[in-house]
Order: structure tokens, then sequence, then C-alpha cells
């Protein structure tokens, strides 16, 4: 049985992405943690990294899904369980949607509070909502809460990247690997 080569890797500008956005989602959720946990003059700084970096981090994830379905993605292993599979393809959808979720709920809560969405710069984003208390309440703990839920699914993500490299060893690692590879495998 011949088997042919196929590349299995994301695009140089979709790597890129991944990892500068994994880093930004990263250091913001230790910015959160340490917004809700000081009262020191740190805190304004906190507060306008987080808002400016969020917003940064919306655009760039509206980049990568159009990048997502204008190359797609390469196929994961044919031997991979229909369950590893299904857990995989359920647990990408949901990063894509926390990671286009979170900042609009953080704009979402800042506006039912009437504090405005100054970025770095100073521009200035206009409310998404009208003010109300008690939406306010409601979206911070919506997005604190899926902070939580955001965490867990990245720590389930890295995990599972660290069972395919070690081992599975079935290029999925390298598929999103950021350093250069010429690597193919066969096709099953």
């Amino acid at each position: 049985m011949s088997r042919t080569m196929t590349h299995v890797r994301f695009s140089g500008a979709q790597r890129l992405l991944h990892w500068a956005m994994a880093a930004g989602i990263v250091g913001m959720l230790f910015i959160g943690v340490g917004m809700l946990s000081t009262v020191a003059p740190t805190y304004v700084p906190l507060v306008a990294t987080h808002k400016t970096l969020g917003v940064a981090l919306f655009a760039l994830v509206l980049v990568r899904l159009a990048l997502r379905v204008t190359l797609g993605a390469p196929p994961l292993p044919a031997d991979l369980p229909p369950l590893m599979r299904l857990g995989a393809v359920l647990s990408h959808w949901a990063l894509y949607g926390l990671m286009i979720v979170m900042p609009l709920l953080g704009w979402a809560m800042l506006s039912a509070a009437a504090y405005p969405v100054v970025l770095f710069g100073g521009i200035r984003l206009p409310p998404i909502l009208p003010q109300s208390d008690s939406l306010h309440t409601l979206l911070w703990a919506a997005h604190r809460w899926l902070a939580f839920a955001f965490f867990a699914l990245i720590l389930l993500h890295v995990a599972a990247a660290l069972f395919h490299v070690l081992v599975r060893r079935d290029g999925v690692f390298e598929a999103m690997s950021p350093l250069p590879q010429g690597r193919t495998t066969p096709e099953r």
C-alpha cells in the first residue's frame, strides 16, 4: 500500500496569530487576577492594559477566524478516536467563542457601569449598552466566571497538545509549532 505525503501545518500567519494571541490571552488572565487582587496604584495601569489588550485580541481573533475559514486547518490524524476528534473540534470552537465573547462582555460590562472604555492613545470606544447597575453586576459575574472557564479550557488545550507531542507523536502539535519545520506525515 503506497502512502502519499501531505503537509500538515497551518499557514505562517495562522501560527503567528496563534502564538501571539496565546501570549496575550495568558497575559490577560494574569492581569485580570492582578486587577481583582489589588487596590494599589498599579490598578489603573492594569485596567488600561487589560482594556487595550482585550480590544486588540478581539480584532486579532476576527482576523484569525477569517484565515481559518479561508485557509482551513490541517486534518486531524485519521486514527484519532471519534470521541477525541469530537473533543478537539468542540474545544477549538469553544476557545474561539470565548476569544470573541470575553472582550465583548468586558466592553458591555463597562458600558453598563457607565465607565468609559478608553484605550492607550486616548481612543475612546462608544458604550454598547445603556447604564444599568443590575446589568453591570450580571455582566461582571459572567466575565469573571467565563474567565475561569477560559483558563480551564486553556489548560485542557495545553494538556492535549502535550499528549499529541509526547504520547501520540502524531504531528498535531507540529501543525501549529512556531519552529520552522519541513515536516510531512503520511496520510492514513
